[in-house]
């Protein structure tokens, strides 16, 4: 949803951000030309009141002072004029000891600096004809406070529109997280899905959204009444085979195969392994099966109960202890930890001397389960011998041989690795680490 909302905000924040540097250009420049058209307006209109000043007079023509403006009669006054005729030219007192430059041709200039303090002068020539003489009129006009004034526009129509456009991003952004939220609600409803903390989506959802939450939580439903009538048949298939294989092992062993040793081990040996390979075909279904979420396994809750058990099974001769990190749960299927667990510290417990250590923490990534004891160990040559069914590294300690392939193929299911170390209390190490989900 981040990801959204910041492409959102991104997007928004370019197409504003061309548009108004788009509408901000455009504004400034028809207000520009539209202040030079106004100024060449008055600049031509001050042109054709000299013209009509100027009179003939006994020495030609002549410039009738009162029909010029005061203006043109300060220093440096603002308002400059220069009427080129003949071979002269005159120009305003304005002036002072400045000239104002004649442009070569008709028409409109800007940018041209006069005077000590740089005034900048809009100039317009303007040609016209006087008494059979040709005249050409200058007039020129100090736009600097124009000027300033339309730069203190442009800076604080800057402010305003990256205020506008502050304000519009932070309305989008609430608007977009309220839209949004729906969406991020559902997000963290499937996350607690698949950490076991609830079984369906909330239905009370907007319009849009309505039937996707009732086709995945129809897909829950389906999927969890499927898994349950298939794993409910092979259980009763296990069953219905586990008889009468219990009677072909006890007929195998009676002393109808006696005299014929050879038959009765031949016919044992292969019950057992049809035994063994229906365990663990049903083990694995019944693993296979467990992909809805289920409760979380609470460490902390469920472990004491389990040492309490092993330790009445095993004598309290044995220390027993564990460490797990404060709060930790594991997303996976109670009875399958149990298992899990429950195998690996029997193992423990039968080989051990005096101690049988449990650790369970959390990484970036993983679930690390790890069990030690100060037994006897087992040679790093004969470690993957015992993932075989069946087999026994010492026949004096009771067992059938199929815990660490049981807690194997749980763990292989879960994406899981299991592997066989030496541990710090000198015995053997278990170390199994499951990826999170």
């Amino acid at each position: 949803m981040k990801s959204i909302q910041r492409r959102l905000s991104l997007g928004l924040i370019s197409v504003m951000v061309i548009v108004g540097v788009v509408l901000a250009q455009t504004s400034l420049w028809l207000f520009e030309a539209g202040l030079q058209r106004y100024l060449e307006a008055g600049l031509r209109n001050d042109a054709e009141n000299l013209l009509v000043a100027m009179v003939r007079g006994p020495n030609g023509l002549q410039l009738d002072e009162q029909h010029v403006s005061p203006a043109y009669q300060r220093p440096f006054s603002g308002h400059y004029f220069r009427v080129d005729f003949a071979d002269t030219h005159w120009r305003s007192r304005s002036l002072w000891d400045q000239e104002l430059p004649r442009l070569p041709e008709v028409g409109i200039k800007g940018n041209l600096q006069l005077g000590p303090e740089g005034q900048q002068l809009l100039v317009l020539r303007s040609d016209y004809k006087r008494f059979g003489q040709l005249i050409s009129i200058s007039v020129a006009q100090d736009y600097t406070p124009v000027r300033e004034s339309f730069r203190l526009m442009r800076q604080i129509g800057l402010v305003l529109g990256l205020a506008a456009l502050l304000l519009v991003l932070v309305l989008q952004r609430v608007t977009v997280r309220r839209a949004l939220r729906p969406l991020e609600t559902a997000r963290n409803q499937i996350a607690q899905l698949q950490q076991g903390q609830r079984s369906q989506l909330d239905e009370q959802v907007p319009l849009e959204l309505e039937p996707l939450v009732a086709q995945i939580n129809h897909l829950l439903a389906h999927t969890e009444d499927s898994l349950k009538r298939s794993r409910n048949a092979l259980g009763n298939l296990g069953h219905a085979l586990k008889t009468p294989l219990a009677v072909l092992l006890s007929v195998a062993s009676s002393e109808q195969l006696k005299d014929r040793p050879a038959l009765a081990k031949l016919l044992r040996e292969h019950l057992e392994q049809v035994q063994q390979r229906l365990n663990r075909e049903l083990n694995r279904a019944r693993l296979a099966g467990e992909t809805l979420p289920g409760a979380l396994f609470d460490c902390e809750k469920e472990l004491p109960s389990l040492l309490a058990t092993l330790n009445m099974i095993h004598g309290e001769h044995l220390e027993l202890s564990y460490h797990v990190d404060p709060g930790l749960q594991l997303p996976w299927d109670r009875a399958d930890l149990l298992e899990m667990l429950g195998n690996l510290l029997d193992n423990a417990c039968k080989w051990a001397d005096a101690e049988v250590r449990l650790t369970l923490s959390e990484t970036e990534h993983t679930y690390l389960l790890a069990v030690e004891d100060d037994g006897p160990g087992i040679p790093e040559t004969q470690r993957d011998q015992v993932f075989s069914r069946g087999t026994r590294l010492d026949e004096q300690i009771d067992g059938h041989g199929l815990g660490l392939g049981i807690v194997r193929d749980i763990a292989e299911v879960w994406g899981g690795v299991l592997q066989l170390q030496d541990a710090e209390l000198g015995g053997l190490k278990v170390l199994i680490e499951l990826p999170k989900r």
